[in-house]
């Protein structure tokens, strides 16, 4: 294996590692999705994308490219946090499993909250998804600060 035996001792960081793997991953495929549902709706952002694939009537807004968006700005707003607290509470040496479990459920939230988003799944599947991927972030952030609050 190329990975440094010092990081290999870290199974915290490894364990964040992969889940953050896997989002960053589940971004680019929403990223893709929408690509490709502006060009099935033929519903561009761009002038020049218009042009290229019809006219200028084309350059205009979508509800499923709209709800395709929203979808990746909401993983930009609680995935981009994650990768921080997670990072940041691997090195406070927490039990694997515990720090497992932590990572794992932010991970399965945010998938069921992207499925709910995406298919439009009736309500509350995407709140309940969004709320439960918070649980292990509000964990994480409160043991940061109380890691860290001699120091302040």
């Amino acid at each position: 294996s190329s990975t440094s035996p010092k990081m290999m001792e870290n199974k915290v960081f490894l364990s964040f590692t992969f889940y953050s793997t896997i989002l960053i991953l589940k971004m680019y495929v929403v990223a893709i999705i929408t690509g490709q549902v502006r060009l099935r709706k033929k519903a561009f952002a761009n002038p020049e994308d218009a042009l290229r694939n019809g006219g200028l009537q084309f350059c205009r807004e979508d509800p499923d490219v709209e709800r395709c968006l929203r979808a990746h700005r909401n993983d930009m707003e609680n995935i981009f946090p994650f990768l921080f607290l997670g990072a940041i509470y691997s090195l406070l040496d927490p039990n694997p499993t515990v720090a497992r479990i932590h990572f794992l459920i932010f991970c399965v939230g945010r998938i069921i909250h992207t499925i709910a988003y995406l298919l439009g799944l009736r309500a509350p599947t995407r709140s309940v998804a969004y709320s439960v991927a918070q649980l292990p972030c509000f964990s994480m952030a409160l043991q940061i600060l109380l890691a860290t609050t001699p120091y302040w």
